[in-house]
């Protein structure tokens, strides 16, 4: 038995069938992901806080998601392109409970501020006299927090319990550290550990019902209502695009993890362990900067601006 505060590091078996060549070409592909990451999260954060006339909650709450994005890759890229050029993949201890609360508050923050515009274009469309009344500063500043504070509370109780955990091991089986392949280290029942975490998926289950109750509605009053389709549509999609893009990215890799084959390629577990890193992240921005008009347009009358300006 090894106490867990007393190991010095982990070892990440997911690089352990890779050659030099395929991680040589796999980091040029990466580093280029996580420039376009960058660029395109960081476009969109300041055409939204330059432009004035997007100061509104449904652009707030985007500007939101796109900080998130930056603040979960930071906490995987970096040292995955580090371990692509390196000849030993390994993490400390620390490090590794630090990547599954990052990783992971990431993930919960994602699906929260999914569920918080959910609601604010429920009320947009759907009760467009209210909306002003209800969506005030203070509401939209309560609705970013608990957005952010909600899922850090719950991930700094999972990697609490975590922590103390007494492991039998120290080789963790994917690219990087998460919760479930620190559990199956321990040497002795983690019952406790596996009810926080279930009641973690219930309560995002419960904010996944939340989405689907919201999106019914908004569905059946563009049905009902034509004229509000187009805004459903201009609003609407760029969201639920997100939302399938996320949800199902993050349900591959949680049911992999706990149910997958061993048969499965090494490379194939890889991607499937790292795309909710990867997809979301790069794809989110992308769509909404071409489907919403207003951002598309003040994104490009900025550029034109800072040519004018270095002209």
């Amino acid at each position: 038995m090894i106490n867990a505060t007393m190991l010095g590091s982990f070892t990440l078996l997911g690089f352990k069938d890779s050659s030099a060549k395929y991680r040589l070409t796999l980091f040029a592909l990466t580093l280029l992901c996580y420039i376009v990451i960058i660029f395109v999260n960081v476009a969109l954060i300041l055409t939204i806080i330059l432009e004035e006339k997007l100061h509104k909650p449904m652009y707030i709450f985007l500007c939101n998601l796109c900080f998130n994005s930056l603040y979960g890759t930071a906490a995987f890229h970096p040292k995955f392109l580090f371990d692509l050029l390196s000849n030993t993949h390994v993490i400390s201890y620390a490090g590794c409970l630090l990547q599954v609360f990052f990783i992971y508050s990431y993930a919960t923050t994602d699906f929260s501020i999914l569920a918080v515009m959910s609601y604010d274009r429920y009320l947009a469309i759907c009760r467009p006299l209210e909306y002003h009344s209800i969506m005030t500063k203070q509401r939209v500043a309560f609705l970013v927090c608990f957005s952010r504070l909600v899922p850090m509370i719950c991930q700094s109780a999972v990697v609490i319990m975590s922590s103390k955990l007494i492991l039998c091991g120290f080789q963790v089986e994917k690219l990087y550290c998460e919760n479930w392949s620190f559990i199956k280290l321990s040497c002795y029942s983690t019952t406790l550990n596996n009810i926080v975490g279930f009641f973690v998926i219930i309560l995002y289950c419960g904010h996944a019902l939340f989405i689907l109750c919201s999106y019914f509605q908004l569905v059946t009053f563009a049905l009902r209502y034509p004229e509000r389709r187009r805004k459903f549509l201009q609003t609407c999609m760029p969201h639920l695009i997100c939302l399938t893009n996320v949800s199902a990215t993050l349900l591959f890799d949680v049911m992999y993890a706990r149910y997958g084959s061993e048969s499965v390629p090494q490379s194939l577990k890889n991607f499937m362990a790292i795309q909710f890193l990867i997809i979301p992240p790069m794809l989110n921005p992308i769509i909404y900067g071409l489907n919403l008009t207003q951002v598309r347009n003040s994104f490009f009358r900025l550029c034109r601006y800072k040519k004018q300006v270095e002209g």
